[in-house]
């Protein structure tokens, strides 16, 4: 027996962020997951930063190198969720033109 398979097109992912008007990339937040998305990114980066002086200095090297793998890391997925949820993609824009 021969079944139909019924081949749907994959939705596009919601817009969390607009696109920039000039140059390449993503620009503000349009939705709440989008401002959801730049609350935990700033939560992350800011609080580990200012959080640096109640830690314990035991090991003020590993501490320091810790805090800045945590703040590299939130980037990079911060970027990559950014890219996956701008409206259009992210590529070079002239303004009106584009």
């Amino acid at each position: 027996m021969v079944s139909e398979r019924t081949e749907t097109k994959p939705t596009p992912r919601a817009a969390w962020f607009a696109p920039k008007r000039f140059g390449y990339g993503a620009g503000t937040p349009i939705t709440w997951q989008g401002w959801a998305t730049l609350g935990l990114f700033l939560a992350v980066t800011l609080g580990s930063s200012f959080a640096l002086p109640f830690l314990p200095f035991r090991h003020t090297t590993s501490v320091l190198v810790g805090v800045i793998l945590l703040d590299i890391i939130a980037t990079a997925l911060f970027f990559w969720v950014c890219r996956s949820h701008t409206q259009g993609g992210w590529r070079w824009r002239w303004g009106e033109s584009d």
